[in-house]
């Protein structure tokens, strides 16, 4: 019989079905990333956005459509991090803006959501661009209005828009020159497939493992309740699994049960044809191991003790209670005209943004791309009327878009600087004696005059920007892509200076990583300094990771 429609439960397994499918092939995704820097990745980003929504998805019971709806938007939003999770939650958010009225939905609701989708994405960049998750989700929309007119048999509608979605992302090299070069697909078309591969699976009834986004959501057999350590019977909480070495009968069961409820508390004993998962608490795990031990071997053997974790627990209470005081205290007092958040990594490149006034940093960066939900996290405790974010990565600047969309009680200005040193720049250009969009409009003009360089290794090996680069080569990464391929950083870094300094180069200003001595950044300087006796040179400590140097030239 033909299946004609999907009502909220199955759309919302399917949903989860695709998050774990794209949590299981985030690795795979990361390495279709055409530059081989070991920095944040698409599938990683992807699969935090949509963990996001799964946690509230997964919480929820018996979702109608419109509550579904909103979990699904609200929790990708608030998770997207970097472009490629900003995308695909704005695919989620139009793709649920179509069905949330809906009880059921049907081929023809379906189509409409995809092609609604298409159209907040596209909408949410502001230069799309061909051969990205943008074109997989087009040709998913072409696809399922073509297939709304032809047939309202799921069954046959959705393998077919699968189908066809695999054949835009397999046509995605042809469109962007730099992932043919690099010989791969586009990374963030991958994700958005593997998306729909788990929802298909989860539609054909197939079984899924959802353990990844229960331990994403903090989701566990028995939670510490928040009682005193005092009334906490059974201190060690303990699982293991046992791979029997024979039939595991049902009065083995009942024997272990009732062994276990001789020495602990909440069990739960689950039988399969060749394994045994075990969950106790207990003040004696050795004699639950011992007496797993007489039906077979252990495996993932787990203690956690539970009174060690409640005197934790109350110290982070007590941390957060006594910050949210020291927040609350500060939203009290009047709001000041201007504040700034800056997106900063490592501790030498905070203490330059806190000494130009910098009222909040948000870390991450190249290695982790905040979320929109860190945006509005930073945006909440900065008590200002007007305040100027700096995204410092091009990769950031959509989650912060959103989170000024987001925002109602704030003036929220993003200044659009893709790298720390324009964001350092931005800062050290803003005039309290002009008005916003002064300075704004100094800080969005000044920023353009910052070519910036960052020196780090390659993980992998690849061919890009007409360069042969083998795992372990250093790179000189510019603006506009990578500048130069060697075998040391200070090569690198010297033959990467010379395609960014010109005539008109006044300063160049050198941040040193976690991975470089102060004396040889001192000593690498002024070997730049001999070589470019006309402009000046200075070095300062970055201590940023996985890039050797951060530098700017001006």
């Amino acid at each position: 019989m033909a299946i004609k429609t999907i009502n909220a439960e199955l759309l919302a397994k399917m949903f989860l079905a695709g998050a774990a499918n794209l949590e299981a092939k985030k690795e795979f995704i990361n390495e279709l990333n055409v530059f081989p820097v070991p920095d944040g990745d698409t599938g990683t980003n992807m699969t935090l956005t949509i963990m996001s929504a799964a946690k509230e998805v997964s919480s929820m019971e018996s979702p109608d459509m419109a509550t579904l709806a909103k979990a699904i938007s609200s929790g990708s939003l608030r998770g997207a991090r970097g472009n490629s999770g900003v995308i695909l939650s704005q695919l989620l958010r139009g793709f649920t803006k179509a069905i949330r009225e809906e009880k059921e939905i049907d081929a023809v609701v379906l189509a409409q959501a995809c092609e609604r989708a298409r159209a907040t994405a596209y909408k949410a960049v502001m230069k799309p661009k061909e051969g990205t998750i943008l074109t997989v989700a087009k040709g998913i929309a072409q696809k399922a209005a073509e297939m709304a007119e032809v047939t309202d048999d799921l069954e046959e509608f959705l393998p077919a828009v699968l189908e066809y979605a695999k054949e835009v992302l397999n046509q995605t090299p042809e469109m962007l020159p730099v992932l043919k070069e690099a010989g791969v697909v586009d990374s963030g078309g991958q994700g958005l497939l593997e998306v729909l591969h788990g929802a298909y699976d989860a539609f054909l009834g197939k079984e899924i493992d959802y353990s990844a986004i229960e331990a994403s959501a903090g989701t566990k057999m028995t939670k510490v309740s928040s009682q005193a350590e005092a009334d906490i019977k059974f201190g060690y909480c303990t699982e293991f699994i046992i791979m029997t070495d024979k039939a595991f009968t049902e009065k083995d069961e009942m024997e272990f049960k009732s062994y276990l409820e001789s020495i602990g508390d909440s069990i739960v004993c689950v039988a399969d044809e060749e394994i045994v998962k075990i969950h106790v608490h207990t003040n004696h795990p050795g004699l639950a191991f011992e007496k797993g031990l007489t039906y077979g071997q252990l495996s993932r053997m787990k203690v956690d003790n539970m009174r060690e974790e409640h005197q934790e627990k109350l110290i982070r209470d007590a941390e957060k209670i006594a910050k949210e005081q020291k927040e609350q205290a500060k939203k009290n007092e009047p709001r000041k005209q201007v504040g700034f958040i800056a997106v900063s990594i490592g501790d030498g490149m905070n203490d330059i943004f806190k000494e130009l006034g910098v009222d909040y940093l948000i870390e991450g960066g190249q290695t982790m791309n905040p979320s929109t939900e860190d945006m509005l996290t930073a945006i909440d405790a900065v008590n200002a009327e007007h305040i100027f974010i700096l995204p410092n990565n091009k990769n950031i600047i959509l989650a912060a878009n959103q989170a000024q969309s987001l925002t109602k009680d704030k003036d929220i200005i993003v200044i659009p600087t893709k790298t720390v040193p324009q964001g350092i720049t931005a800062v050290i250009n803003y005039m309290p004696e002009a008005d916003i969009d002064t300075n704004t409009e100094t800080m969005v003009e000044e920023i353009k005059n910052v070519k910036t360089g960052q020196v780090t290794y390659a993980v992998r090996d690849t061919h890009i920007d007409d360069k042969e680069i083998h795992e372990g080569d250093i790179m000189g990464i510019g603006d506009a892509g990578i500048l130069s391929v060697g075998q040391s950083v200070e090569a690198a870094t010297k033959e990467m200076l010379d395609q960014l300094v010109d005539e008109d180069t006044e300063l160049i200003s050198l941040y040193y990583g976690q991975d470089v001595l102060e004396e040889d950044a001192e000593k690498f300087a002024s070997e730049i300094e001999k070589i470019y006796p006309d402009v000046d040179v200075d070095f300062h400590r970055g201590g940023q990771p996985i890039y050797y140097y951060v530098l700017s030239v001006e």
